[in-house]
Order: structure tokens, then C-alpha cells, then sequence
């Protein structure tokens, strides 16, 4: 995988349809298939129903979970599926991509004494597929009108559970989103075997079934509609801006074609008709450690990249990414090389050829360069090194704390009319699971602030 000392590297080669139709359907089909009625109630019986489930405590939305597995060995599904719903109307979601592994099964007393949890994550699925396959009556109805309006700008997991929340509420809420389809990152930025068969916007359909909740797709905030402006037609508003800026590899970054922001590479994969027609590197570099740079580098050894380098620049105790994710990665034929750092990318004939690298070490916690340095061949380079919030949007100037918009715990801003979550809030972690919870505290915030006047 390292280039050649001298002559010319192989020529780029970047093209779809590496592969047979038969292995893209078996390669981009469920990554984790569901459990079956059998399995569920075994795993559930497994579950020791705590009275202070430390798993509960452990899960940023608060999922009453001993509760909810109780309900699926009682043979009650839409039970289980309202305790999880009631405290995270995106659960169906989070059952698929949380990190569960770190969060509630990491927390699981099973793990002493057999070490092996129950499986929350699957059991949380197999409740939530089971309501939306057959849902039934609503699980939830508005309360009578408030006449209050409320804008939600951003239709990504904070958004669509403040809008949730407030709609509940007997709020009208408006959503303002720039995207052609709502989900933020759900729809846009997870890997696709993470979730299959458009559950996305099969979930987005029942959280609008609600009522009350008008989304304005396309509609960009600082270019199309300003923020002074929502705040003075609307009672209160809601930003769930995301990260919209990518970090930059702090080289020069040379216009050629083969580099490419990971992001943008996991979003087209995602709207794709058919993955088959997106290109792929047969030698591809990703660089950085957090879940896009996994989701990034899986992805493209799907699509049938040959070599497929995951490069981090300190060990693998200091990847974002959780150690189930770095196996992931590697148990799918992706290497992970860490202690090494971008220095420059090789270009040949107006190409991609691959990268330099200093490598790197740790010196009473600082990261230094060693000097020494090697070279990896490439056709394609994949920017994963985090995303960044721009403040453009968020006019009038709201009060920052490192680079994102500071709030109380309920998601206040420095503005009075406006609340924050998600992403873009300081001091989270950048997890789906943790932005629907900041949108959930912020509806009831927005709530409580506008007194629950009734009334059209």
C-alpha cells in the first residue's frame, strides 16, 4: 500500500460498478438483521428488570428500560413501543445507530456476571419496528391549540424532537430545513447498511402523523429567511443547525479531482438510487477517527475498493470512534493506521496519487511530529477530520463557547427567544441519541416560556 520509491504510481482509477449487482444487495443490505419473535423474548428474559436500572441512568433520552423489555416478554409490543417513544420519539433510529455498546449495555449489571449485556439496542429495535409495521391507534395526540407558533430551524434529530415535543403541546411549529428531504443526518449522514429500506423518512412520515407540523424543505436560514426574521413572526424559535463546516486538513489542499470531503461522500452513497453508479477509489485514503471516517471507509470497501486506510493521527485509545466501530472497520477489511499526520498530497498528472505523512507520538500529552515520514498510494482521499459549526446562520449574534452556540441545560441561549440543540449546542457529544434529548428539554423549555396560553 506504500507508493513506490521511484517511477510513476499506477494511473487514478475512481469508477462505479466495481461490482456484481448480487454482492451490492448483499453488501449494502442490514448490517445487524432484526431479532425475531423467538430471539426477543429469550434476550428479554436475560434482563434483570433493576429498580435502578443503571442502564436508564446511562441513556441520554432516559428510556424507562427494564419497563420497555418487561412489556416485550409480556408479549405487549405497543407497550414497549409507547415507553420508548414517550421519552424518544426517535428511537427507532437510535436503536439502529446509537452506540449502545457504550451507553445502556455498556452500563448493563449483566456484564459482571457473564460479560455479555442484554441487548438493549435490539430489543429497542424489535419494539419500534414492531409499532411502525403495525401502529394502530396514535400513540400520542395533540393537545388543544395554544395559538402559539414556533420555528424549528432544521429538520435533523434535535428539530424534528423539539417539533414533536411542542406539537404535543398544542403548538403550530414550522420547520425550516435546507436539504430536499427532512432527517438531517439521519437521512444524510449515516452509512447505509446502518439503515436500510428508507426507514428514515418512514420515521420523519410518523413523528409529522402527529399533527401541527409544517416542514419548508429548501429553505435556508441566512440566505433565504433571516433569523431576526423568524424570531419576530414566531413566538419562539429552535436552531438545530447541525455542523455545516467541514474541518480542513491544515495542508494545502490542492482543486484536483480524488479529494473529497467524507461527508459528502457518505451523502451521496445515501441518496443514491443505486450505489452501484456512485464511484470509488480502488486505493482509498480516509483520514481521521470519528464514526464518518469508519462509515466512510466500510462504505468504500462495499462498493469494492481494493485497499481502503483509515489514518489517525494519535492511538487507538483516543479514536471518537468506540472500539465496536474500530472492529467494525477492520473485521471488513479496513486498515487503521494510527500515529501519523497529513503533510502533503501527491498529485500526478493533475491527479490524486496518495499522500504524505509525518509520524507522531504523544509527549506529556501534546502531539508532536517525529520527523520521520512515509507515503501511502491513493486514487481517492476522504476528509473525515470533524465538522464544524458556522455562525453565519445563527444572526442575531448569539453568545459562543468553543465555536458553537452556548446554552443553559434546557438549551436557552444568550437570546431570549431562542433555544438550542443538537450539534451546533456547546458541550455535547455528537450523538443522535443526545440531540433528540436537547430537543426534547428545549420543547418543554419553549413550553414552560410561553405560559401554555390556549386557545386558537
Amino acid at each position: 500500500m506504500t507508493a513506490p520509491a521511484s517511477g510513476s504510481p499506477p494511473a487514478p482509477d475512481i469508477r462505479p460498478g466495481r461490482l456484481d449487482t448480487a454482492q451490492y444487495a448483499r453488501n449494502f443490505c442490514d448490517a445487524h438483521p432484526p431479532l425475531t419473535l423467538a430471539q426477543a423474548r429469550i434476550e428479554a428474559d436475560r434482563c434483570y428488570y433493576c429498580h435502578d436500572a443503571p442502564c436508564q441512568t446511562a441513556c441520554p433520552t432516559g428510556i424507562d428500560v427494564p419497563s420497555f423489555i418487561q412489556r416485550i416478554a409480556d408479549g405487549n409490543l405497543r407497550g414497549s413501543a409507547q415507553a420508548i417513544l414517550s421519552a424518544n420519539p426517535l428511537g427507532g433510529m437510535c436503536a439502529r445507530v446509537c452506540p449502545t455498546e457504550v451507553l445502556c449495555e455498556q452500563a448493563c449489571v449483566r456484564n459482571t456476571h457473564e460479560d455479555k449485556p442484554v441487548e438493549i439496542g435490539q430489543l429497542q429495535r424489535f419494539a419500534t419496528d414492531a409499532y411502525f409495521a403495525k401502529p394502530g391507534a396514535p400513540l400520542f395526540t395533540r393537545a388543544p391549540a395554544t395559538g402559539r407558533r414556533v420555528a424549528v430551524v432544521g429538520a435533523g434529530p434535535a428539530g424534528l424532537a423539539c417539533a414533536h415535543g411542542l406539537a404535543r403541546q398544542g403548538h403550530e411549529v414550522v420547520v425550516f430545513d435546507a436539504h430536499a428531504k427532512p432527517g438531517g443526518l439521519n437521512e444524510y449522514g449515516l452509512a447505509t447498511y446502518k439503515t436500510v429500506n428508507d426507514f428514515a423518512q418512514k420515521e420523519v412520515a410518523w413523528l409529522l402523523s402527529i399533527g401541527g407540523i409544517t416542514i419548508r424543505q429548501g429553505v435556508q436560514v441566512g440566505r433565504d429567511v433571516t433569523l431576526d426574521a423568524l424570531v419576530g413572526e414566531f413566538d419562539a424559535v429552535f436552531l438545530g443547525l447541525g455542523l455545516a463546516g467541514v474541518n480542513a486538513l491544515g495542508i494545502t489542499e490542492p482543486a484536483v479531482p480524488g479529494v473529497r470531503n467524507a461527508v459528502d461522500f457518505i451523502a451521496e452513497l445515501r441518496q443514491a438510487a443505486d450505489v452501484a453508479t456512485v464511484p470509488v477509489g480502488r486505493r482509498v485514503l480516509v483520514i481521521g477517527g470519528g464514526m464518518t471516517a469508519v462509515d466512510a471507509a466500510v462504505q468504500s470497501r462495499l462498493l469494492g475498493a481494493e485497499e481502503v486506510t483509515i489514518v489517525y493521527r494519535r492511538g487507538p485509545q483516543d479514536m471518537p470512534a468506540s472500539g465496536h466501530e474500530q472492529d467494525w472497520a477492520q473485521t471488513r477489511g479496513v486498515t487503521i493506521r494510527h500515529w501519523a499526520a497529513p503533510r502533503e498530497v501527491l498529485q500526478e498528472n493533475g491527479q490524486v496519487a496518495g499522500m504524505r505523512f509525518v509520524r507522531t507520538r504523544s509527549e506529556g500529552g501534546r502531539l508532536v511530529d517525529t520527523g520521520e515520514t512515509f507515503t501511502l498510494a491513493a486514487d481517492s482521499i476522504l476528509k473525515a477530520i470533524g465538522q464544524t459549526f458556522v455562525p453565519a446562520a445563527a444572526q442575531p449574534a448569539l453568545a459562543l463557547e468553543a465555536g458553537r452556540i452556548r446554552t443553559d441545560a434546557d438549551g436557552r441561549t444568550s437570546h431570549p427567544k431562542i433555544w438550542a440543540g443538537g450539534d451546533c449546542r456547546a458541550g455535547g457529544r455528537d450523538l443522535t441519541v443526545e440531540a433528540v434529548e436537547h430537543g426534547k428539554l428545549a420543547a418543554l423549555s419553549i413550553h414552560a416560556a410561553l405560559g401554555a396560553t390556549r386557545g386558537a
